[in-house]
């Protein structure tokens, strides 16, 4: 008998920069995702502040959910979704993101997709800002690095709400608020770009502007959970971390003391705020250790108190260990740097794949919050090979989510309040850390590659009908 709540919110992530394409119809806007080009697993993806003719821009067709929306989700329905995560674009409702009037076309697309979801009897989640801030907040503030953006995203806010109040129920401010506490954040999370062309990883890295541009985000982010609970009391809405679980790599305390360190500043740092209302403690002496500065106005700690979530949701794709020996030579592929965990494999990307880490993780998770949780990212990236008769064997990828599900489970048995589970890139799409296509996720292989050919066909990959039996079963039959 499965340990899931019998109302568990199954289904699948996507996100509009990496899925919508059609960056520039309907009086779209270019948002930062739209001004990077494409990398590889050995190349980096840059950013470019201008277009620069001749070079590929991935989420410019991305794998056009936009013009493919109902067939897309009629494979969701066949897959017997409860639930569909994604992103509106906020350059899609406001171009620059400071217009007064929003744009009519793009608040109808989402109406349309919300009808069609609706007809399935599938409950949309909403990510309000996932890595789509608009390109002119750049130019004009430096991303969030301006206070005046807080507005441009209460006005976005605003808007949204009231246009798809009887639509949309459960909303996230924004995605992965906690990469803000690294360098790579200040690209896709931040906007802290102006001017900047160049790898994604050479940005110039300045804290006192990375954590100033998060406070921003903090602050929007609780006056929009203000709103909605003031106004729509409907609607449910949450935050969305990057988990990066770590391990000591020894028992030497000096291990235990770093991985506490970098727990802290990459966990706990965002979704404190978030969840109970004011930084954490060990604040001020991160602040103190990198020099930094909050600049805060009077009633910022007021409204942190007051714009508390109602779930909490995650992103939960490797874990890594923490070293105090420089010896020891970091992790390749681990994105948040880290040693690799000798007890581990690893993706063909370098990911560190831990199913047992996410019992831990929403074990650690439910102690120390105690509101309902939601994996609503999880997956295998990986090359899918496409037979001659047109089929894609995919069972590395069932056996990974399996496992992952498995781990769930018991930590639902350990008395884990889980909401649900949505397995990011249900559908092929393209790559936030490298631009690529050839990294797969999806259920469902779409006909697009990485120098920008493809039909956008749909096929179904095996794993398509054994998530739609997991779903039928509520997780009973994994096999």
């Amino acid at each position: 008998m499965s340990s899931l709540r019998s109302d568990f919110l199954w289904g699948g992530a996507t996100a509009a920069n990496q899925y919508e394409g059609a960056w520039d119809e309907d009086g779209k806007g270019p948002s930062v995702s739209d001004m990077c080009t494409n990398g590889s697993s050995t190349s980096p993806k840059w950013v470019t502040a201008e277009f620069q003719e001749g070079t590929l821009y991935p989420s410019h067709e991305a794998t056009d959910f936009y013009h493919h929306y109902k067939e897309d989700i009629a494979l969701a329905a066949e897959m017997g979704f409860k639930c569909f995560r994604m992103s509106i674009n906020w350059t899609r409702i406001f171009p620059t993101g400071m217009e007064e009037e929003p744009n009519e076309a793009g608040l109808q697309f989402y109406d349309n997709v919300f009808d069609e979801l609706n007809k399935y009897g599938i409950e949309p989640l909403v990510t309000i800002s996932h890595y789509e801030l608009p390109y002119a907040l750049v130019e004009m503030y430096n991303g969030w690095y301006g206070r005046e953006v807080i507005d441009c995203y209460m006005h976005y806010c605003e808007t949204i709400f009231e246009r798809y109040k009887d639509k949309v129920r459960l909303w996230l401010t924004f995605n992965e608020i906690n990469c803000g506490t690294q360098p790579m954040g200040a690209v896709l999370s931040l906007g802290t770009i102006k001017g900047y062309t160049g790898p994604l990883t050479e940005v110039p890295d300045e804290p006192q502007i990375r954590y100033q541009a998060l406070h921003h985000q903090l602050v929007a982010s609780a006056k929009a959970v203000k709103l909605a609970h003031d106004k729509y009391p409907q609607f449910k809405v949450g935050c969305m971390c990057a988990f990066s679980a770590m391990y000591p790599y020894t028992c030497n305390p000096d291990d235990v003391l770093l991985c506490q360190k970098e727990m802290r500043k990459m966990n706990w740092y965002t979704s404190d705020v978030q969840v109970r209302g004011a930084y954490p403690a060990f604040s001020q002496s991160l602040w103190d250790d990198m020099g930094i500065e909050i600049s805060m106005e009077p009633g910022d700690e007021e409204i942190l108190k007051e714009g508390k979530v109602d779930f909490y949701t995650f992103s939960y794709y490797m874990t890594s260990c923490q070293s105090a020996d420089d010896s020891i030579e970091a992790g390749a592929g681990n994105l948040l740097g880290g040693v690799p965990n000798p007890y581990l494999e690893s993706s063909a990307w370098g990911w560190q794949i831990d199913p047992k880490g996410l019992r831990y993780t929403l074990n650690e998770l439910y102690d120390r919050y105690q509101i309902p949780l939601m994996v609503v990212e999880n997956g295998l990236g990986a090359y899918d090979e496409l037979t001659e008769e047109g089929y894609i064997h995919d069972n590395y990828r069932i056996d990974y989510l399996r496992q992952h599900i498995e781990q769930m489970e018991l930590a639902v048995r350990d008395g884990v309040d889980l909401m649900g589970y949505t397995p990011w890139g249900w559908i092929d799409v393209v790559s936030a850390s490298t631009g690529e296509m050839a990294k797969r996720y999806g259920f469902v292989y779409v006909d697009k590659y990485d120098d920008g050919t493809g039909d956008l066909s749909r096929r179904r990959k095996d794993s398509f009908d054994w998530y739609r039996k997991v779903i039928a079963t509520n997780g009973e039959d994994l096999d």
